[in-house]
């Protein structure tokens, strides 16, 4: 009995031994399932019947083995043979997301995704794709995709006689004789009623109306007055603007209390600085009211259309009838004809008749030209050929061909253009 009982032990152990072997060669791996899975769904895809093949390759693709890539592919290919169908869509752009996401994604699917989002007129995503793309792989076939397409805009035409620039995110613009202030975009937010306004500044904007001058905010409600007689007020920023008395230019803050001195001719404020003049003479006097930081010394400073003249630690001054970039102090580059402040990294500069543009070394980006120029806002300068303006990038490409009567500069995406009816504002793709 005790022997029967050891060849039954040793036979079950045999048993169970060869059902777990049985079992063990008959496992299918996640790669075998794969495999099986994509040769069902191509006898649906030799048939084009893609609604069946599409779940079978949707199963394949959600292992991470040895036919992935094989399964996503062929997957990917299926639903762009139904993609006006919004799930079938839904599911290619989630299938782009992941294999992006992914951290060894090549530029490939970069440009796929790219691509197809500019094909079915999804800018946003297109361009925001690239700039990822270009991020982690720096791919050049994706940078010149990238700039391609990145300064696509529309035009809005708001009609104005007059605009100034853009400057924190508002513009002074003129109708029907009168002025007012809009967003950035050229929608009214200050009626066009006041006989001149400054540039917005936190909140507020001086006007002067009715020979009055005083300070309203956005809603339009009056917030200051000056009490004394003003002829004519400059721009603000950094709280403070110049105002005009019957004893010269004052400085003066969003309140309207002015400090001394008295000057001949006074800029806007800018990196803590405001240019002024005395006699023939320019210096530069503290935009918080501290007096001057440089006397007047010079024949001109360099100002923009707001009558800023300091950016990046650099302006441009003119002295012994020498036009030269000063930073730090020193003197930096060429002797020029005629230039811009800086703006966005580069200054616009003529030599030679003609304009080009240098960064704060002196070194020239961009070879001298153009007819006319205006410094860099948002990665693009508004530059004049043959009588018109366009747009250079900072790849000195024509990005927008010269077409507009004048131009202003981009900021916040905007920039005002003047055409055949007024000015109207232009609106990258980028920001809007």
């Amino acid at each position: 009995m005790k022997a029967a009982k050891k060849i039954l032990l040793l036979v079950g152990c045999v048993a169970l031994l060869g059902v777990s072997w049985l079992m063990a060669v008959s496992a299918k791996t996640d790669a075998d399932t794969q495999r099986e899975l994509i040769n069902e769904a191509n006898a649906y895809l030799a048939d084009e019947i893609y609604v069946r093949a599409i779940p079978l390759l949707e199963e394949a693709s959600s292992y991470e083995d040895e036919y992935t890539a094989q399964a996503e592919a062929l997957l990917k290919d299926a639903y762009l043979k139904l993609l006006d169908q919004s799930d079938y869509r839904d599911g290619y752009e989630t299938l782009l997301a992941k294999q992006m996401a992914r951290s060894a994604a090549g530029s490939d699917v970069f440009l796929e995704a790219a691509e197809y989002y500019l094909r079915v007129n999804e800018y946003d995503s297109a361009l925001a794709v690239m700039r990822d793309g270009i991020a982690r792989t720096g791919d050049e076939k994706l940078t010149e995709l990238y700039e391609a397409n990145r300064y696509a805009f529309t035009l809005r035409d708001r009609d104005y006689e007059d605009v100034t620039a853009i400057l924190n995110g508002a513009i002074a613009v003129k109708r029907d004789g009168k002025w007012g202030i809009a967003n950035a975009g050229g929608d009214l937010v200050i009626p066009c009623e006041y006989d001149k306004v400054s540039s917005y500044c936190n909140g507020a904007v001086v006007v002067m109306k009715d020979g009055v001058t005083y300070a309203v905010n956005t809603d339009n409600n009056r917030i200051a007055l000056y009490h004394g007689t003003a002829t004519d007020i400059g721009n603000m920023d950094q709280n403070v603007l110049g105002l005009k008395t019957a004893e010269g230019w004052v400085l003066a803050n969003s309140g309207l209390y002015t400090a001394a001195p008295v000057v001949d001719e006074m800029g806007a404020a800018s990196g803590g600085c405001v240019p002024a003049r005395v006699g023939d003479k320019w210096g530069l006097l503290s935009a918080a009211g501290e007096g001057w930081l440089t006397q007047p010394a010079y024949d001109d400073i360099i100002r923009d259309g707001l009558g800023r003249c300091y950016a990046q630690g650099a302006l441009f001054l003119k002295s012994g009838g020498k036009l030269r970039l000063a930073v730090g102090g020193q003197w930096v580059g060429d002797e020029y004809e005629d230039a811009r402040p800086f703006a966005d990294g580069w200054a616009a500069v003529k030599k030679n008749g003609k304009w080009g543009f240098i960064n704060t070394a002196g070194e020239v980006m961009i070879d001298y030209r153009f007819e006319d120029a205006l410094s860099f806002g948002q990665h693009l300068a508004a530059v004049k050929v043959d009588g018109l303006w366009g747009y250079v990038s900072l790849r000195g490409e024509l990005v927008i061909e010269p077409q507009f009567l004048d131009a202003r500069s981009f900021s916040g995406g905007y920039a005002p253009v003047l055409t055949d009816t007024g000015w109207g504002f232009i609106s990258l793709a980028e920001y809007n």
